[in-house]
């Protein structure tokens, strides 16, 4: 059943996503409702969606139709103190789709969320982020050289991004996962933690331990997983990296 009160402002834009869930408690404050997009420029070594890196793979939907679930599930997601929360691959791959969605939930007074690496951050307007309530920045490494190992891609746009939303003064959340010997090196946690702590937007730090969850996709997929050796982080080395943001001022959870 339907609840809406009235026509619709914003305009309807077709585009693919990869799933969604109706009760995300990860991405963002309170319980959400997460849409992950499909498509993504990068390559992580340790991604846990590689299905979703192309795009066409995806299903198609029109963003209408997405924002007709969000309004019947808006009564609960205000009284759980959450919202919406749009992730990947990376969604900034499809920029009207998700602006004509993130429209749509701030029409429903809806507390909105962007999980992106940044990296295609020149394609959205100021008055799409305008409407963006919290960024969750990924950003995988500080060192370009490290970033590109992880990535195939290069860190400056996302570094960029950052600024970007701070002189928006956009809230933001950053990201980083540590990867025993990939991310872990002292000067690139460090070099992290004082760009994170010369930022005045950022809210928190959440510092994520590499997992292996989604190593079954890249075998059913038939993709190469370099990282079939690397275990999770210690709980000691994982409070070090803790530590060295939070020296420096940084909420980190």
């Amino acid at each position: 059943m339907r609840i809406r009160s009235g026509p619709r402002l914003t305009e309807s834009v077709d585009g693919y996503i990869h799933s969604v869930e109706t009760l995300g408690t990860v991405d963002g404050p309170g319980v959400r409702f997460v849409v992950f997009t499909q498509g993504c420029p990068h390559r992580c070594l340790y991604c846990h969606n590689p299905d979703s890196w192309r795009l066409k793979q995806g299903k198609l939907v029109a963003s209408a139709d997405l924002l007709d679930q969000i309004e019947n599930a808006s009564t609960f997601l205000k009284r759980a103190r959450g919202g919406v929360t749009i992730s990947g691959g990376e969604p900034l791959v499809q920029p009207k789709f998700i602006a004509s969605i993130l429209r749509g939930c701030k029409e429903m007074g809806l507390h909105t969320a962007l999980d992106t690496t940044g990296y295609l951050g020149s394609k959205l307007s100021d008055e799409v982020i305008a409407d963006i309530d919290l960024v969750l920045l990924d950003i995988k490494s500080y060192d370009p050289e490290t970033y590109r190992c992880v990535c195939g891609t290069d860190i400056q746009p996302t570094l960029d991004f950052a600024r970007r939303l701070e002189q928006l003064g956009r809230p933001m959340w950053i990201r980083f996962v540590l990867v025993p010997g990939l991310t872990d090196a002292r000067d690139n946690v460090a070099g992290l933690a004082e760009f994170a702590a010369s930022l005045k937007n950022v809210e928190r730090v959440e510092v994520l331990p590499f997992h292996k969850m989604g190593e079954f996709k890249w075998q059913e997929l038939r993709l190469s997983y370099k990282l079939a050796d690397t275990q999770p982080p210690t709980p000691e080395a994982l409070e070090e990296v803790k530590r060295a943001f939070s020296s420096r001022g940084l909420t980190v959870v």
